[in-house]
């Protein structure tokens, strides 16, 4: 393999958050490696610009998850960079590529690092409306976000079926949904604990707020019908409430557990109303989908209200953002920077 050290072109050498065997389990810290350093199991070398800071990612950084299934590795699940070598018919170099879940930052070396090597059908052609950053504001947030929407719109949940909520909307599937749902027509109630940000969803298009106490308590399993739909990041008994509180023929994406994964809800929502409760991962979805979702966003995303949802910070910072997502003090989306 040719190294270069031009702009776009192989390091050397390179930094990496690597996790490592430990007594307790692992250890995560930066490191410099080298390409022989990565694992040989891919066919595309790449050069990385940006990776992302998800909920998942904050688990395997401050290892409060099993989200690690190997070790060593270097976790990140988005990351977004410049095919520096290819074996792959589907890549050639200077083609910008993106990769997001797929066992990315989990069985597979992920994106908190300069250079990797990803197999070839972990990737996706970053479409030509984004930049590489915009790609990784996005990530796999904006592709949850849109694979909700898309299943809402499967079930027949449109913009003049009623109004739709959206729990957790300050995190960064929440706000990306709230931007797209917006936008698309639908008139959203952003559901949040957090006041602050009403000035920041309203921005985003949210038109009415609901406090997430209102949805913490057990209710009945029938409630009076409000919502026509919703997107759910953090399941347990909110999710629970929001399926009581769903009008006929409604549904509910539900794609996060951040409050707790267990459910105990009626059969009655789903029997006497026809409610839907969607299921929604990005994880492992297949190739033809994701170019679709990904030429959704390209299509329904405002570049403008994307820069409102995002920050980019350096890779360095990374162990004390990944507390800070995990302590829920993270609003919207941060975008590392795998150079600074």
């Amino acid at each position: 393999m040719t190294v270069t050290n031009v702009e776009g072109g192989a390091l050397p050498t390179f930094r990496a958050l690597l996790a490592t065997p430990a007594d307790a389990g692992y250890r995560v810290g930066f490191q410099e490696l080298s390409l022989d350093d990565l694992p040989a199991g891919g066919e595309v070398l790449v050069r990385v610009a940006y990776s992302s800071l998800n909920y998942k990612d904050g688990l395997a950084v401050t290892a409060r998850g099993k989200i690690l299934r190997q070790l060593p590795i270097v976790p990140g699940i988005d990351l977004a960079g410049t095919v520096v070598e290819s074996r792959s018919d589907r890549f050639a170099p200077g083609d910008r590529v993106l990769g997001i879940g797929q066992g990315l930052g989990e069985l597979e070396w992920g994106g908190y690092a300069q250079m990797t090597r990803v197999r070839a059908d972990l990737l996706t052609r970053v479409p030509e409306a984004f930049s590489l950053e915009q790609a990784m504001a996005l990530g796999t947030a904006g592709f949850t976000a849109m694979l909700c929407v898309m299943g809402l719109e499967h079930m027949d949940v449109r913009p003049e079926s009623g109004p739709v909520a959206v729990t957790g909307a300050a995190g960064g599937v929440g706000s990306i949904a709230t931007m797209l749902l917006a936008r698309l027509g639908y008139r959203v109630t952003a559901v949040t604990g957090r006041p602050e940000a009403h000035e920041y969803l309203r921005g985003l298009g949210a038109a009415a707020f609901l406090d997430r106490a209102e949805l913490a308590a057990p209710g009945a399993a029938l409630q009076p019908q409000r919502w026509a739909g919703a997107v759910d990041n953090v399941g347990g008994v909110y999710l629970a409430n929001l399926l009581s509180q769903i009008r006929y023929d409604g549904a509910v994406a539900a794609c996060g557990m951040a409050a707790d994964s267990d459910l105990s809800v009626s059969v009655f929502p789903f029997i006497l109303r026809n409610v839907s409760l969607l299921g929604i991962s990005s994880t492992n979805t297949r190739q033809p989908k994701r170019d679709r979702c990904w030429e959704r966003l390209a299509r329904d995303v405002d570049p403008g209200l994307l820069a409102k949802i995002y920050r980019v910070e350096p890779l360095s910072r990374l162990p004390e953002l990944a507390a800070a997502i995990m302590a829920g003090r993270i609003r919207g989306r941060v975008v590392m920077d795998a150079n600074a």
